[in-house]
């Protein structure tokens, strides 16, 4: 008979825990992330501060787990929108992916820039970990780009540098981040990935962040452009997004 109530009380903890979750997202997308505090979110959810520590040990356990959350959303969304092009090309599936990471993003700027500007701080506590939730999340994350840059490179190799013509210091951090994945793509064909990635993320950071303001109030082409370098790098064709495709919906 102990164990209903132990699985009763669980539940009801898990519950409280993805209320204050959404209490700090909406305090973020409302107030900034600035009203983010303890008290705040408290105060959200009919609990004092001090009650709140029943449930996150700190201010950075909490960002974290709302990081996390916002991560594991934008994660299946992109996911949703490559496995809605299963019968396509890997272009499709790929230029798919990329666009809904920018749909998910310009509609959730607030959370798109908490992502941003919530890196991992350097420490040795178990939030930190690679399996803490933040982490893990933000690992599956920059994976569902990485894996279908190796589905192309397994069907249809692209032109890469050879190792030695990439500087010791790239090759180096290159190495270390492929073990630290456990993948195994190329040196030469890491780098392209990284630099694909960079431009496409970097652009959007910037859209999102308002950095491109002063002279695109559009951004929406110069990303398209993006991802016709990104395609033709990894020779692949590229083909324009279809008028008033809806975008797919995240499996549960």
């Amino acid at each position: 008979m102990a164990a209903r109530p132990v699985r009763r009380r669980e539940k009801l903890r898990q519950a409280t825990l993805a209320e204050i979750r959404e209490a700090a997202r909406r305090l973020l997308a409302t107030k900034g992330p600035a009203a983010v505090t303890i008290n705040a979110v408290a105060r959200e959810v009919g609990m004092s501060g001090p009650a709140l520590y029943h449930y996150f040990a700190s201010h950075d356990d909490l960002v974290a787990a709302v990081t996390a959350d916002f991560l594991n959303e934008l994660t299946a969304t992109m996911e949703a929108a490559r496995d809605a092009h299963t019968a396509g090309s890997p272009a499709e599936r790929l230029l798919a992916t990329c666009r809904s990471m920018r749909e998910w993003a310009v509609a959730h700027p607030a959370e798109f820039r908490w992502i941003f500007a919530s890196p991992i701080p350097p420490s040795a506590s178990a939030r930190n970990s690679p399996d803490s939730p933040r982490n893990k999340a933000a690992r599956d994350f920059e994976l569902v780009f990485l894996r279908q840059i190796e589905e192309v490179w397994a069907s249809a190799p692209f032109p890469v540098p050879a190792p030695e013509e990439l500087a010791p210091s790239v090759r180096e951090q290159l190495d270390a981040y492929a073990v630290s994945l456990g993948r195994d793509l190329p040196i030469g064909a890491l780098h392209v990935a990284m630099n694909c990635w960079i431009r496409l993320y970097g652009l959007l950071c910037m859209e999102v962040l308002n950095q491109l303001d002063f002279v695109y109030s559009d951004v929406a082409p110069i990303y398209e452009e993006t991802l016709r370098d990104i395609t033709a790098a990894l020779g692949l064709d590229y083909h324009p997004p279809a008028p008033s495709e809806p975008a797919p919906t995240p499996s549960q």
